[in-house]
């Protein structure tokens, strides 16, 4: 027989909680990590191209994110 726990509605919502509190917590930082930087990572990233720049706040995402999935499961 097929075990359908994650079809509970309990288990849906408390996926739905967890994942817009992880969006929370990965905005919050990027909010927090952009005013601690010298210079608008906006700026720097879309208007004037700055590839290297945009790598590390990629790779400062990724960071983020697998921190925020590991304390969530």
């Amino acid at each position: 027989m097929f075990d359908i726990e994650w079809l509970r509605p309990g288990a849906i919502v408390g996926s739905l909680v967890y994942a817009l509190i992880g969006v929370l917590v990965f905005w919050v930082s990027f909010v927090v990590i952009d005013k601690i930087t010298p210079y608008n990572l906006w700026l720097e990233i879309v208007e004037k191209r700055n590839v290297a720049l945009g790598l590390v706040v990629a790779a400062m995402a990724l960071g983020v994110s697998i921190i925020v999935a590991a304390a969530i499961h």
